[in-house]
């Protein structure tokens, strides 16, 4: 059986992740995540899920968030599954991505669901699987270039 505070808290992991990528506060953002992650992105990138360090999904989305000029990814709607010390989390996302440029459209905005692997960890949930659905965008993708080449 779930109850309140674990859920408050497996939903707050959630939100901070998204917060803390937004902030750029990469330190914090790390202290979201298990010691390993199962990233899955294909339904955006294509290519096959990973199984990575926290520090290199960190790492990852640094270079490529860092060089936008602002982000805010939205997370709503949680379905949440508790299983002894695992959690699964179901929820609807929504991550607008600003970069001013002169070649176009200065946004590129996604949305879809996640689903997020949490484990009960020291010092509370962590996040230890991700996986993005992405079911529609609008925009500018092409912005993800330039902020690439400016993060580096």
């Amino acid at each position: 059986m779930i109850t309140t505070n674990d859920r408050d808290e497996i939903v707050d992991a959630t939100t901070r992740m998204a917060w803390f990528a937004d902030r750029r506060d990469w330190d914090a953002l790390l202290t979201v995540f298990a010691d390993e992650v199962d990233l899955d992105y294909t339904s955006l990138t294509g290519g096959e899920p990973a199984r990575l360090k926290a520090a290199d999904v960190v790492a990852g989305w640094r270079a490529g968030l860092g060089g936008l000029d602002a982000t805010q990814h939205l997370v709503s709607n949680h379905l949440v599954e508790v299983d002894g010390d695992r959690a699964v989390v179901t929820a609807q996302f929504q991550a607008v991505h600003v970069l001013a440029n002169p070649h176009g459209d200065p946004t590129w905005t996604l949305g879809g669901h996640y689903r997020f692997g949490l484990v009960r960890a020291d010092g509370g949930w962590r996040i230890d699987a991700v996986t993005m659905t992405t079911t529609w965008a609008t925009g500018n993708q092409h912005i993800m270039t330039p902020a690439a080449q400016r993060a580096g």
